[in-house]
């Protein structure tokens, strides 16, 4: 996987690893870790794209939140473990950490994805930091992608403990709405993308007609949970 790297993008990527907390050894794995299948698919030579990161960043997220959680939660029994894990490891905190890291500024996008908007779409930054995960994990071993994982993820463990992460959004907005009398919510699947074996869905939450939250996930419920809870800011905003 031995890559010649820019002097400026080697620069780029030493700045983006200081700012992660870790040191690579190979920089080539975190270079992997940024680039879109977009790019890879409109350049000459063979570009390896970050999908295969992805998948393996994927395995080590579960691993350390569910040891984490096994660890810290020894009374909670294994379906409510599960269901935490699944609120805390979900597309939209993922898409989060990975804006907040500024992930999006170091991708390498086709021309097409960088003109749609790639940059801050929420699957982009999921991918992308589940990529970056799986390359600590390569480059640094276990303990080291395991450690960084619980400390991107200590506010979403802390929220669980305080037990704000189990809330059914969906059924505390419909308590909301339907305390006024002639409103209803309804969902609508307006996006699925991705591969059988990892979709993605963006649903739309309407109230009376009104689209109110947007919310993408790895399954139908989850993406109604996420367009719930935006829907549920907003009221409260009013």
């Amino acid at each position: 996987m031995e890559k010649i790297l820019s002097e400026k993008r080697e620069q780029e990527l030493c700045g983006l690893a200081a700012a992660l907390g870790v040191e690579f050894t190979n920089l080539n794995f975190l270079q992997q870790a940024l680039t879109h299948t977009s790019y890879a698919n409109e350049s000459k030579g063979n570009i390896v794209h970050n999908e295969r990161l992805e998948f393996l960043g994927d395995a080590v997220l579960e691993l350390a939140s569910s040891t984490y959680l096994y660890q810290h939660f020894p009374q909670m029994p294994e379906g409510q473990l599960t269901k935490t894990r699944a609120s805390i490891v979900c597309s939209a905190t993922l898409a989060k950490l990975a804006a907040r890291l500024h992930l999006g500024d170091y991708l390498l996008l086709g021309r097409g994805e960088e003109m749609g908007g790639g940059r801050t779409r929420q699957t982009n930054l999921e991918d992308v930091f589940e990529s970056v995960i799986g390359a600590i994990y390569l480059d640094q071993g276990w303990e080291t992608a395991k450690d960084y994982v619980i400390r991107q993820l200590m506010p979403e463990f802390e929220r669980a403990k305080s037990g704000a992460i189990l809330k059914d959004y969906k059924t505390i907005l419909q308590e909301e709405v339907y305390q006024h009398e002639g409103q209803n919510v309804s969902y609508e699947l307006v996006a699925e993308e991705g591969p059988d074996h990892d979709k993605r869905f963006t649903f739309q939450v309407r109230i009376t007609g009104k689209v109110m939250g947007q919310g993408t996930g790895h399954s139908k419920k989850e993406a109604e949970q996420h367009a719930a809870r935006e829907a549920l800011a907003r009221l409260n905003q009013k």
